[in-house]
């Protein structure tokens, strides 16, 4: 005879079994059987977050800085409500997340209690696949599925609404099975001397990666292919992931994410060779078409709809980047011979003046001439932050104007020392830093983020400091939403800024840390960046440090 279990233990036990270590939340009446098992399930760790959207964004910094498979629980309708915002940027990501949220007991009827919603329809457009369980017996079938969908790429957030008598149901149930489905496939032989031939028929070739690179883990390969081939790679226009080795001497940096400007980068070449990623993927409306006319494309990845989205491609293989590249690169070295190798060693001798090393040192000159200047200029405080971290550390990015340099002062060496907002929806910083730090718990974490981002989950800071992680929060403070007020200068030349300042009052962030329970600290002063910035990247303990900076527009 099966032993009888609790729908909300079994819940918490099949989470464990698929390998969640921590479960983040907002608990509502509807989540109480959850809240109540847990007491049977010490060894799942609650992350409590102060508003759904936080508790999203939470799980998916734990994921993106680990790999792994993440589970969060949200209130009722108006919870999910709360937290679409950070699921349409873990969708974004590819994110592999289980979500859940407690539903009314389905005794209700069609009564439509108080904060009913119908939660599967709500959550469907942003989701991998979303279900309610309306029997105990299939919850087993349902998590087991849930984290299957998640975890298979194109991976992705999935969705269970857990009625509250199904949680608090009692019945003899298998729990079944975890199962992963191994996806790192390379491509046939065919397929492979096919893409041999059609990038050694190219003269120019230039490589543009994407976040695939960060989940495949093929930082690595990827660098051994653009030596190999001796030429240029590029991260995408959103990059926002440590995509490639910055040290690499073919690294040029992130391609910009305006149409005419990237033309331009990618007009001396004549194939791009795609890895892991849209391309080209644009931001702002222009009539100036990014890939320039003649340019062929070939692209290895496993997400369907990135493989020839906007573009057709010569050749678009559906495999895993790392193994493709590790059978890649050496029928490159066979069928190329020496001719491959000497056209290598001159690409490499021409990118030699003009890769990210080379451009960095200029740079830093460059920046370092505002080193006195006051209020405090972004780029010298993106510089001093990026100086001032320990070489173990991780870097969470959401200064969005002011760490414009970010990426070509701080170099990318492992695939998850660096992440960033990637769907333009702001506010993901500080909660992202949070289950960051979390996954990586040996490792100092920073959260670089703007006045403005931050005041969309400014509560995340009390989780930090509950949590007593290792996570500094630099604010930078330019008193209003700066890339708001270029954006209406370039485009509508108005210089009349409505709803984009909040100096009147001005907002205390050191002030609202030190409530929340962390240390923290004000600066002004340019000179006392590099002191304060060293000091509190190497003590224990949560942080803020709110930076005053420069509020000119351009």
């Amino acid at each position: 005879m099966k032993n009888k279990i609790t729908g909300r233990s079994a819940f918490l036990a099949l989470l464990k079994d698929e390998g969640v270590t921590h479960l983040f939340g907002n608990p509502g009446t509807t989540e109480l059987p959850i809240m109540h098992a847990l007491k049977d399930h010490p060894d799942l760790t609650y992350v409590m977050a102060m508003q759904e959207s936080l508790v999203v964004a939470m799980a998916d910094g734990f994921s993106r800085a680990s790999g792994k498979l993440v589970a969060c629980n949200v209130h009722v309708a108006p919870g999910l409500g709360n937290a679409m915002g950070s699921l349409y940027n873990a969708s974004f990501t590819g994110t592999p997340l289980i979500l859940t949220a407690g539903q009314q007991e389905q005794g209700h009827g069609l009564t439509e209690p108080v904060l009913y919603g119908p939660l599967v329809q709500m959550a469907a457009p942003l989701v991998k696949w979303a279900v309610e369980v309306t029997r105990l017996e299939d919850l087993p079938r349902i998590v087991r599925r849930a984290a299957k969908i998640a975890t298979t790429p194109p991976t992705g957030p999935v969705f269970i609404s857990l009625p509250g008598d199904i949680l608090n149901a009692e019945a003899g149930i298998e729990l079944g099975r975890s199962t992963r489905v191994d996806t790192r496939v390379k491509p046939s032989e065919e397929s492979l001397q096919a893409l041999t031939a059609r990038i050694l028929k190219a003269e120019r070739p230039v490589i543009i990666v994407g976040d695939e690179i960060v989940k495949s883990d093929a930082l690595q390969e990827a660098a051994e292919l653009a030596e190999t081939l001796g030429c240029p790679a590029y991260q995408s226009p959103t990059p926002y992931g440590a995509h490639f080795l910055s040290e690499s001497p073919c690294f040029m940096g992130a391609l910009a994410r305006i149409q005419k400007i990237a033309r331009d980068a990618l007009s001396p070449y004549d194939l791009i060779i795609a890895l892991g990623g849209d391309p080209l993927r644009m931001s702002v409306y222009s009539e100036v078409d990014p890939l320039p006319d003649g340019l062929s494309i070939v692209q290895v990845g496993l997400v369907d709809h990135d493989l020839a989205r906007n573009y057709g491609a010569d050749i678009a293989l559906k495999a895993d980047v790392r193994e493709t590249l590790r059978a890649l690169v050496p029928a490159l070295k066979a069928a190329g011979g020496s001719a491959l190798q000497a056209r290598a060693s001159q690409g490499l001798d021409a990118l030699a003046s003009k890769n990210w090393t080379a451009r960095r040192r200029p740079l830093v000159d460059q920046i370092s001439k505002h080193a006195e200047t006051s209020p405090i200029d972004p780029d010298w405080l993106a510089l001093q932050v990026v100086e001032a971290m320990p070489d173990n550390a991780i870097l969470v990015d959401e200064g969005l104007t002011s760490s414009r340099q970010i990426i070509a002062l701080r170099p990318h060496r492992d695939r998850y020392g660096y992440h960033a907002l990637a769907s333009g929806g702001i506010g993901w910083g500080l909660p992202a830093s949070v289950g960051v730090s979390l996954a990586n718990p040996q490792r100092p974490v920073v959260c670089y983020s703007g006045d403005g981002s931050s005041m969309y989950s400014i509560q995340s800071l009390w989780t930090a400091a509950n949590h007593k992680l290792p996570l500094t929060f630099v604010i930078i403070n330019n008193g209003g939403y700066r890339i708001i007020k270029q954006r209406l200068l370039a485009f509508h030349g108005d210089d009349h800024y409505v709803g984009m300042d909040f100096v009147d009052p001005p907002v205390d962030f050191a002030g609202v840390a030190k409530s929340l329970g962390l240390e923290a600290t004000k600066v002004t002063n340019p000179g006392q960046l590099k002191s304060v910035l060293s000091s509190a990247f190497s003590r224990p303990g949560a942080k803020l440090i709110e930076v005053m900076v420069s509020n000119s527009v351009n």
